[in-house]
C-alpha cells in the first residue's frame, strides 16, 4: 500500500486562482490519507481530473471543482470585496 504524506493546509483563507484552490484540495486529500487514485474513485471523477486540479490547471470546470473540493471537505466562502480584510481578520481570531 502507497503511504501518503500529508500537505499543509494554506494558511491564507483568500481565494485568489486556481492554484491555491489546488493546493487546498490536495491538502484535504492527504490529511486524509488518501492515494489520488482513491480519492478519485471516492469522488466519482478521473483521476487525472483531480490531478489536474491539484496541480492548478484551469482546464477544470468550475462546477466539478466545486464538487470535488466539497466532496474532500473543503468549504469555500464569499464576502463583498469591501468586507475582505474584516472577513480575514474574523477568519484569523477563530484559529
Amino acid at each position: 500500500m502507497r503511504t501518503v504524506t500529508p500537505n499543509p493546509f494554506p494558511t491564507n483563507p483568500e481565494l485568489r486562482n486556481v492554484e491555491q484552490l489546488g493546493a487546498a484540495v490536495r491538502a484535504a486529500r492527504t490529511q486524509a490519507g488518501l492515494t489520488l487514485a482513491d480519492a478519485a474513485l471516492t469522488l466519482g471523477v478521473a483521476k487525472q481530473t483531480l490531478s489536474d486540479l491539484e496541480r492548478g490547471k484551469p482546464s477544470v470546470g468550475i462546477g466539478l471543482a466545486l464538487q470535488i473540493a466539497n466532496g474532500l471537505g473543503v468549504a469555500l466562502f464569499m464576502t463583498p470585496a469591501g468586507m475582505r480584510e474584516q472577513t480575514k481578520m474574523r477568519l484569523k481570531d477563530l484559529k
